[in-house]
């Protein structure tokens, strides 16, 4: 009966052993696995915690770009209005209007040769 307690107490130590063994081991994962965690976390916080400024930064500039564009659009406009008036001139002195050339070639036919 003794040797059936004593085999008992040591497979029950054995076991509780082998338990304390592979929680041991649960921990080391487990505290490596925080470390990374906690190392991710200020990683992140160290470039996040700028991203306020940058975007006040950014909002700032696409504001003055706006006031930018806003001046120079009544420039560019007038810039395509005299674009289009040479181009007017331009086809004028070339004769290439539609309307312009009919008249002309009516005009010659009507006109007596000499």
């Amino acid at each position: 009966m003794l040797l059936v307690v004593l085999v008992t107490n040591v497979a029950i130590g054995l076991l509780c052993l082998i338990a304390a063994w592979r929680l041991w081991r649960l921990k080391r994962r487990l505290t490596r696995a925080a470390n990374a965690l906690i190392a991710a976390e200020r990683a992140v916080h160290r470039v996040l915690d700028r991203a306020p400024d940058f975007i006040y930064r950014g909002h700032a500039g696409i504001h003055q770009l706006r006031q930018t564009y806003q001046g120079l659009e009544p420039q560019l406009l007038r810039a395509q209005q005299a674009l289009a008036l040479l181009s007017l001139g331009q086809a004028l002195w070339r004769g290439q209007l539609i309307g312009f050339t009919r008249r002309s070639q009516t005009a010659r036919r009507a006109a007596p040769q000499r």
